[in-house]
């Protein structure tokens, strides 16, 4: 089966299959909630006039946009643009950054996970994140995957089943089922990055995040993630940073276009540009930026 007919699967599986979200409602109550951006579609996670800054560096600026359910939104851009900023805002990965601070909104099912009652463990269980370069523990395959479900307490009563159930998520299993005690450094990049996403998968996230995980891979292992995530769109809502932007048009229904903006002091600040259809926003851009980019003539 092609990318393009296993796309195509997966939209029908989409639209058949129940909704997961009601399940994986946050369990904490905010009485603050965020409104759908206009125009967007109904949102997992919705952005409202969203800034990041690094200390008195404002990163992002004015980002509106709303990730539809079971979908893949690519986020493309020249590099600098504030891509990846946006993206670790979306499980408060930029928490760890010394001096970062986000303004605005980050809604997940209209609560803000920025709201002071919110539990941080719970909002990364429920949005998973994949990282640029494979980055297994130096533990065995089984206890990469085993590591989410039990640091962050959830009530297992088969974690063997668990870790398999990850494994055949990520299309791993066939490959290590009778090796699952092995270290994980053993296996090649390609495997090492599908086990990142087995591991992610694990705590049974309705969000997964990806940094441009196929940046470190060769093309038959890009290859390989890309059939993944196109199969994982018919249970998880997947939002993907990348440079690729023919990995972009194949994988994506959605697609954002981030630039950078100097300031009269020589700063630069990422905006988003256009958000959109992927058919859109690479056949008929509605700003002549994306077309520049889209086209080669910049970026």
């Amino acid at each position: 089966m092609t990318r393009s007919e296993q796309r195509t699967v997966s939209t029908e599986q989409r639209t058949n299959k129940s909704d997961t979200a009601s399940e994986s409602q946050v369990t904490i109550e905010r009485s603050n909630t965020v409104p759908p951006v206009e125009g967007a579609p109904d949102g997992v996670i919705t952005l409202k006039d969203l800034e990041v800054f690094y200390s008195d560096f404002r990163a992002v600026t004015n980002v509106n946009m709303s990730f539809g359910s079971r979908e893949i939104t690519a986020l493309i851009g020249p590099s600098g643009c504030g891509k990846s900023t946006v993206l670790r805002c979306l499980n408060r990965m930029n928490d760890l950054v010394p001096g970062a601070r986000v303004e605005g909104a980050v809604a997940y099912h209209g609560v803000d996970i920025y709201g002071e009652d919110v539990d941080v463990i719970e909002v990364r269980r429920r949005i998973g994140m994949v990282f640029q370069k494979p980055n297994p523990f130096p533990k065995s395959i089984y206890d990469n995957v085993a590591y989410g479900p039990r640091v962050t307490g959830m009530k297992v009563s088969d974690m063997d089943n668990v870790v398999e159930r990850a494994l055949r998520g990520a299309a791993l299993w066939d490959e290590v089922k009778d090796k699952l005690k092995q270290n994980a450094f053993g296996l090649s990049g390609g495997q090492q990055q599908r086990l990142c996403i087995a591991r992610a998968i694990a705590t049974s996230p309705e969000v997964i995040l990806m940094d441009e995980p196929c940046s470190a891979l060769d093309p038959i292992a890009t290859a390989k993630i890309e059939d993944l995530m196109v199969e994982l769109a018919s249970t998880y809502t997947i939002i993907i940073v990348t440079h690729n932007m023919q990995q972009a048009a194949r994988v994506s229904q959605r697609t954002g276009f981030f630039t950078a903006e100097a300031d009269d002091k020589g700063q630069r600040t990422g905006r988003l540009v256009e958000f959109d259809t992927t058919e859109h926003i690479f056949g008929n851009p509605s700003d002549a930026r994306t077309e520049a980019y889209i086209t080669g003539r910049f970026g």
